[in-house]
């Protein structure tokens, strides 16, 4: 493995939550996941390593591939399977082709934490211009919370979904850092925010 490459991020999400997979769906250039899914993505430098792992993950299993994206400073690409051990036999087959171990990975940090009581609703109007998931309702409670490397940010909010009746907005994971917009109530909101912060500080690496 050359010196100046980089595993950013492998990322395995076991079950797809319901927002989750429904968001992903809407912003996916690949094949489509559903429900209860397992998910693997990862998150390398250069970029252009992409094509060559995500050409091994695919062969390897019956995983197919979501996405695939190469932009200026990082690769990523998704896979997902209705078969968790799928999924898992596809990373492995990665690593290996990488000459890495899972723990060669980028150690996750949260870059931003916000909880906004509330909401007023010119802000809230604002906001659901650009969302793709759920509308933000005036008086509701909002969570932002943003992480590098961006692709756990998929990990926060499955998680986060997972541990609260909260509305997931938005989620961006390409590029520096990662976004996760969500809303509900003020309880709920940092249920939730509690779930996706021990989520990312719950991944080791380097």
């Amino acid at each position: 493995m050359a010196d100046e490459f980089s595993l950013r991020a492998y990322c395995y999400l076991d079950r797809m939550q319901p927002q989750y997979a429904a968001f992903v769906g809407t912003v996916t250039q690949g094949d489509l996941p559903v429900e209860g899914m397992a998910s693997l993505y990862v998150e390398m430098a250069p970029g252009n390593w992409v094509f060559r792992v995500v050409d091994v993950a695919v062969k390897a299993t019956d995983a197919k591939p979501g996405a695939q994206i190469v932009e200026r400073q990082f690769g990523m690409f998704e896979i997902h399977s209705a078969s968790q051990s799928d999924v898992l036999r596809a990373g492995e087959m990665v690593l290996a082709e990488l000459g890495l171990e899972v723990t060669s990975r980028v150690r996750p940090e949260i870059a931003s934490v916000q909880v906004i009581t509330n909401v007023n609703p010119y802000q809230a109007q604002l906001l659901n211009r650009f969302t793709r998931g759920s509308m933000l309702v005036a008086g509701e409670t909002m969570l932002v919370l943003e992480c590098a490397p961006a692709a756990y940010i998929n990990l926060a909010a499955n998680e986060a979904e997972k541990a609260a009746a909260v509305s997931l907005m938005h989620v961006t994971s390409v590029g520096v850092f990662g976004r996760l917009w969500m809303s509900g109530s003020e309880a709920d909101v940092l249920a939730a925010r509690d779930a996706a912060v021990g989520a990312i500080a719950s991944v080791e690496g380097t």
